[in-house]
């Protein structure tokens, strides 16, 4: 493969594409042998600022809505690396509302860094708790969503 056909490398976002934060400490236990936050903890902290978000608009209750929200796709890209003890600053930002499904773009901030050191994308699908089959999203909910979508 040319270096003409290699893909470019994806840039860092900044915090001025986002309007929704949420706080995450690292933990001990985030930390591998290496010294950093171990990848698959990236992930988890998409999904503990996206949940997080859904509690707090009241979307969603964990332990007892009858629709609720699967993975169906993550994927990340790496910048820079978080450490123990940090305080992560996820960015939340929606792509694309469908039906039943939302398309977020997620960045987390090192403490005081406007470019993010990683940044991902997050789909959701709302589904039925009990036969966990697409639901369509309701409108309050989509007007909630509504305001994370990134122009």
């Amino acid at each position: 493969m040319s270096e003409a056909d290699k893909p470019a490398r994806p840039v860092p976002l900044t915090r001025s594409a986002f309007t929704v934060f949420r706080e995450i400490p690292t933990r001990w236990m985030d930390v591998d042998i290496y010294g950093h936050v171990n990848n698959v903890q990236y992930l988890s902290f998409f999904d503990t600022a996206v949940n997080g978000w859904y509690v707090d608009e009241r979307l969603l209750e964990p332990a007892t809505s009858q629709e609720i929200f699967l993975v169906v796709e993550t994927g990340c890209q790496y910048f820079a690396e978080l450490v123990f003890p940090e305080l992560v600053t996820a960015g939340i930002g929606i792509e694309k509302i469908g039906s039943s499904s939302v398309i977020y773009t997620i960045a987390l901030f090192k403490e005081g860094q406007q470019s993010a050191a990683a940044q991902g994308r997050f789909v959701h699908v709302l589904v039925d708790r009990e036969n966990r089959r697409p639901t369509p999203i309701r409108e309050e909910m989509r007007a909630a969503l509504s305001r994370l979508l990134i122009r």
